[in-house]
This record gives C-alpha cells, structure tokens and sequence, in this order.
C-alpha cells in the first residue's frame, strides 16, 4: 500500500481521533529488534518501542517461539476455564512484584486493567471517590479518562464522578513557584488539604504513574510518594500503582518503577511491555484486597493463552539478561547525551526520567512551552531514521524509550542522529 493509499484508506475507513504522528503518517511492515521498515523501505532506529511495549525488542525469537508453539496447541479459553500459560504468568507476577502483591485478573489492556483495579479498591474499602494527579494519563475508558488529568485527551463531556485530582510533582514548572528541595515538597503534603475540602473525608484509593507517560515522562523527587501515600492511607484509602509504562525493568536498577522510592502498593497494574506487544492487561493486587471481589466477572480475552505464553517468554528473557541492572547502566548512557544538549541549546529545557524512559522538553527562549519545535524535532528526527515519541500537556516533550534489548552502539547511534535534528532546529 502507498503512503498516500494508506492516508485516504485512514481517512475513510478509520476514526478521525485515530492519533498518527507526522504529516504523511508512517506504515510499519517489519521489524527486527530495535529498528522497523515501512512500507517504503525506509528503515528507522526505533527510540519509542511501540509507546513502551516493545520491551525485548520486535520479532524477539524466543517470545515468537513460544507464541507460535502457543497457536498450535490452543488460541482462547476464556477465564471459564484455566489455561497453563495463564497460571504460570500469575505465579512469575508474583514472585517479581514486591511486598504481598499476589493474586491476579488478567485482561487485554492498561485501560481494563485501570478498570479492575478502581473496582476492587472500592470493593475492599467500601469508598467511591479516587485520588488521581495533574497530567496523568490512565487509559481511554470513561473511567480511565475521568481519572486523567491530561485535558487533551479527556473526550467532550469525560468525567465521572467522584474523582478528585491532586498536585502532582511536576518540579520543572511547579504550581506553587517553588524550588525542590527548599519546597519542603509543598505539591505532596497538600494532598491532606485535598482530601479535608474535596471529598467526603474518606477516600478509596490514590491512582497513580511512578513516572508519568503521557504527561511528559514527568520523574517525582524520592519524597514525594512515601507523602502522598501516608496521607492516603491514613484516610482510609490504598495505592493503586500504574506500572503500565514503567513495570519490568524500563525505569533501570528495579524491575518496577514504585521501588525507587520505596512504597509498596496494595494494586499494580501492567500492560504494554509484559508481552512484548501481544494484547495483555494485568491487575495485581494484595490478597484481602483480591479477595473483596466477589462479584462475577469474566473477561473473555483476559489471560489468553498465546498473549500470557508470550508474556511469560518475555519476562523469562528479562531475568536471564537481567534488564533492569542492564538498563540503568544504558539509561545514564543516553541521559548524560541528552544532558550534554541542555547545555548547548536553550530550547532544551529540561531532560528528565530514569532508565530507558527519558524526557526532553523543549521551550521558547522565555521557557514556555514549545509545541511547534516539538512538532519540527519529530519531524526532522523521522527524515534521520529515527522514531521517537511525543507527550506533556502542552505536547512539548519529546519522550525516549527504546526496546530494551538496546546495545550501547544503537544508543550511540541514536544519539548522534538527536544531535544532527538540534542543529537544523537552531
């Protein structure tokens, strides 16, 4: 198919908030560890992983191995009934997540696993309202947009009620015109104030990203989730953890984000890398809060056989190249590259993240946000061979996250191009 075919048959047949990044949209046909081809030829240094799923890297001969072994036996049960592969991702979920995390209900999704995890803390609680952050991003449900401080991508008429949204620590350009750390980390301690005058004194949970995706790839001092947590929990309230971005080793050193600043929820939720790219959401959570759930409920395509085989063919290669110790060596790599930009261009404001998910926000030279650059950089970074992704409220940052399979030579590589895309930018 020719760009322009796929452009008119996008156009056509596709909804109109089917978002595409680039003026003329990219058709991907192939891909091979850490680089794609589209459907001109054109091959690309993939810097984005697919939004963070292309955890192993594309086409991981072990993870399609164990898939295509997965088809010839059995493609779908439905969670009438057990599947082996199912049981075995439960089991390695919970030996890998920290604290009493134990049991699980798998679904296809980070949204559906939002969703699980919103029902079982209100089911354990007795509690409706939730607890969300500023420029967070959960997933495109009603419920996950309700809970999504991102107004770009909250639909005309979102918001449920009884979610409530607290300050999150957004140190770079702070609502309260502070300065970390001489702010006492003013942004956590008013999470108790929230909680006296929006709600009704008694909260069901605080969801919440250990670093924010969508909104920027925007990195918490180490304070400020033991704070907020505290406060939670002291209003009856627990923490349900969104890992779907930074779960299984992409933050670096740990294999979930939460642990750098060590607090350990009573949920977690996964999705995107767990299975290197086949469909999959997970909800973890503590055994008094699993067991609240005494509804029925089924998902028919949660815990599909060939997705949790895939899932647990990935996390097998994860521990035996042990990724995350890999991947905070390769992240400081590509962060004092990106480092190194901020100090010879004013329009890199700031570099921020951990590990292999790392931030550029680009500015005006008074420091407001620059979305047209942003805009440029994509565009300037595609004609280098280069995919990299987009985000923040203001869609000013450009956000870092290839597979992590990634060698020091690819993020060499990748580098060099970012640097080519800075000159032209000037």
């Amino acid at each position: 198919m020719r760009p322009e075919e796929a452009q008119q048959c996008k156009d056509r047949y596709l909804f109109p908030n089917v978002r595409t990044y680039y003026s003329q949209p990219i058709t991907l046909l192939e891909g091979e560890g850490v680089r794609v081809r589209d459907s001109r030829g054109q091959e690309y240094l993939d810097f984005f992983g697919g939004i963070l799923t292309v955890s192993v890297g594309h086409g991981h001969p072990r993870v399609r191995a164990a898939m295509i072994e997965q088809l010839e036996r059995i493609v779908h049960t439905s969670t009438c009934y057990l599947n082996e592969p199912m049981l075995q991702l439960a089991r390695k979920l919970a030996d890998l997540t920290p604290g009493r995390l134990q049991k699980s209900f798998f679904t296809n999704s980070g949204t559906e696993a939002i969703e699980t995890a919103i029902m079982a803390a209100r089911a354990y609680t007795g509690c409706q309202e939730i607890i969300a952050l500023r420029y967070s991003y959960h997933g495109r449900s009603s419920l996950a947009t309700s809970i999504t401080g991102n107004a770009p991508w909250r639909p005309a008429g979102a918001g449920l009620p009884g979610i409530i949204f607290a300050h999150n620590a957004y140190c770079y350009r702070c609502s309260f015109g502070l300065t970390y750390p001489g702010c006492d980390v003013a942004c956590a301690h008013d999470l108790e104030e929230v909680i006296r005058t929006a709600t009704s004194g008694r909260v069901a949970a605080l969801v919440a990203e250990p670093i924010q995706g969508v909104g920027g790839f925007i990195t918490p001092p180490p304070e400020y989730f033991r704070i907020v947590v505290d406060i939670v929990r002291r209003y009856g309230g627990i923490f349900i953890c969104d890992e779907v971005q930074t779960g299984f080793g992409r933050t670096g050193r740990y294999w979930f984000g939460i642990q750098h600043w060590g607090v350990e929820p009573e949920i977690m939720v996964f999705a995107k890398g767990l299975a290197n790219g086949c469909p999959i959401g997970a909800t973890i959570a503590i055994p008094e809060v699993a067991d609240a759930c005494q509804n029925y409920s089924i998902s028919t395509f949660g815990g599909n056989p060939v997705s949790t085989r895939a899932a647990v063919a990935t996390l097998e290669v994860m521990e035996e190249e042990r990724l995350p110790e890999r991947v905070e060596s390769l992240g400081k790599l590509l962060f004092d590259g990106l480092l190194d930009l901020k100090e010879r261009y004013r329009f890199v404001g700031d570099v921020r993240g951990k590990g292999l998910m790392v931030g550029v926000e680009l500015v005006e030279d008074d420091g407001s946000p620059a979305p047209d650059l942003a805009g440029r950089f994509m565009e300037e970074a595609r004609k280098e061979g280069l995919l990299v992704g987009r985000g923040g409220l203001y869609n000013n940052v450009v956000r870092m996250a290839p597979p992590m399979t990634i060698g020091e030579a690819e993020i060499a590589e990748g580098l060099d191009k970012i640097r080519r895309v800075c000159r032209r930018l000037l």
